[in-house]
């Protein structure tokens, strides 16, 4: 069996279409295996072909599927392996350099149905095996570092505390190596009527509550290849039913994603399940709303939200999924208004992704711009992030950055005061023989 067939084994490795974790190592997968290759070399050396005989040639026998085990392909972890408390061993040092492959899910749209087994489909999935095993890698990173994160996280931890922790483990698991590899966008941890663009500031003695709502959003990247992934803890259970609409809205959108699919017609589907649920909390019923603007997203190379809207409620947006693409869906479901506006201190901050050079008359302001391209480039960051650079007085030259459009300021964004909201996120791409769920774990 060649190393390529294993390699087209692993990367189109289907699963059923009903969400699941993603595949488990000892899992078997269907593999072609050639077998008139061994019978072809049995007729170059026997005695007939030796004496140049005239015979009939063997009719080659039909390719057979033959169940090979993940575990004898490079995919897979070679030993046992238990991850330490907090994490410590680099994902690098589990796998033998291939990574598992996500959930893989075939396109349902009638126009897409032969993808899964043409073979010039395939040969183009073989040819970006390098890309898609980057952003894999960078996928286990996040799977490892948010299992730790659920299991310690507790009421009484102060919401830098949390942040620190999904952040170290996130430089430990990925090897941290400036530009190469690293977090992709400051740790969200965004809590009830917040709905998003909330990570503490220093000083911050934000505590986090028995009772509250909080939405962790982290990023993983090598190479600028992004994942994007987000999830909802709580404590109290009377919010487990609006963290299952919520969920369902996300699972829905990946269900309906495809290539050339209308985004609006995504929307639509997030919207009428999420509307569809109902949550009792202090003795009130609410219906579920969609956050209305607030959207999924495609994802580019050091490119958070590269141009295209995934939206969670109907809009008529015509514009289609392409192969190829990455696409962060994300759903967030509110007992609110369902609208957000821009409140509290800012923390997150980007540099503009496609800005011309700007004249900055602030010394300072040249001086962190170049800390800034040197340390981020494109992606996103927060004032923790300078501060753990040993950036001080800088507020002045990022308001000047900002001020000359040369960076752009996020701040939180928020639903009504005492309204909840979640969030789950998943990111997906779009391969030419089906869609891999690339952030797909066991927890959601």
């Amino acid at each position: 069996m060649t190393v390529s067939k294993v390699l087209e084994a692993v990367s189109s490795l289907s699963v059923a279409n009903a969400v699941a974790p993603a595949p488990a190592a000892t899992n078997p997968v269907e593999a072609d295996v050639d077998e008139d290759e061994d019978d072809d070399e049995n007729d170059e050396n026997s005695p007939d072909a030796k004496s140049g005989d005239k015979k009939k040639k063997k009719k080659k026998k039909s390719k057979k599927k033959k169940a090979v085990s993940l575990a004898d392909t490079p995919s897979i972890k070679k030993t046992d392996f238990v991850q330490t408390a907090p994490p410590s061993i680099p994902v690098s040092h589990q796998f033998n350099g291939v990574y598992p492959v996500g959930q893989t899910m075939e396109y349902t749209h009638v126009d897409n149905t032969y993808r899964t087994t043409s073979e010039e489909k395939r040969a183009m999935e073989r040819a970006s095996f390098d890309e898609y095993n980057e952003v894999r890698q960078a996928a286990e990173v996040h799977r490892q570092v948010r299992a730790y994160a659920q299991q310690v996280i507790k009421p009484g931890m102060s919401m830098i505390e949390i942040c620190e922790t999904i952040e170290n483990g996130t430089r430990t698991l990925i090897e941290e190596r400036g530009l190469d590899a690293g977090i992709a966008f400051p740790t969200g941890c965004s809590l009830n009527h917040v709905a998003a663009h909330y990570t503490p500031n220093a000083g911050d003695k934000t505590v986090l509550g028995y009772d509250d709502v909080m939405k962790i959003d982290f990023g993983t990247h090598i190479g600028g290849k992004i994942i994007d992934c987000a999830f909802t803890m709580t404590f109290n259970p009377v919010y487990d039913r609006l963290k299952e609409a919520v969920r369902d809205a996300t699972n829905t959108g990946i269900r309906e994603a495809g290539i050339d699919v209308r985004l609006s017609d995504i929307g639509a589907a997030i919207q009428e399940v999420m509307e569809s649920y109902e949550v009792e909390i202090g003795g009130k019923t609410y219906q579920v709303k969609p956050i209305r603007n607030l959207n999924g997203h495609s994802i580019g190379k050091y490119h958070i939200h590269a141009g295209k809207s995934v939206p969670i409620v109907r809009n008529g947006d015509q514009t289609k999924m392409e192969e190829g693409e990455y696409f962060a869906i994300e759903t967030f479901g509110s007992t609110g208004r369902g609208v957000v506006l821009e409140d509290m201190e800012c923390s997150h901050y980007m540099r503009t992704f496609d800005v011309q050079h700007v004249p900055l008359r602030l010394p300072k302001a040249k001086q962190l711009l170049n800390t800034i391209n040197q340390n981020f480039g494109t992606l996103a960051f927060c004032r923790r992030y300078l501060d753990r650079l040993g950036e001080k007085n800088y507020f002045m030259a990022l308001k000047s950055l900002v001020d000359n459009g040369l960076v752009n300021p996020y701040p939180p964004l928020v639903d009504i005061k005492g309204s909840y909201t979640a969030q789950y996120e998943h990111t997906i791409l779009l391969k030419p023989t089906c869609k891999e769920v690339l952030s797909r774990g066991d927890d959601y």
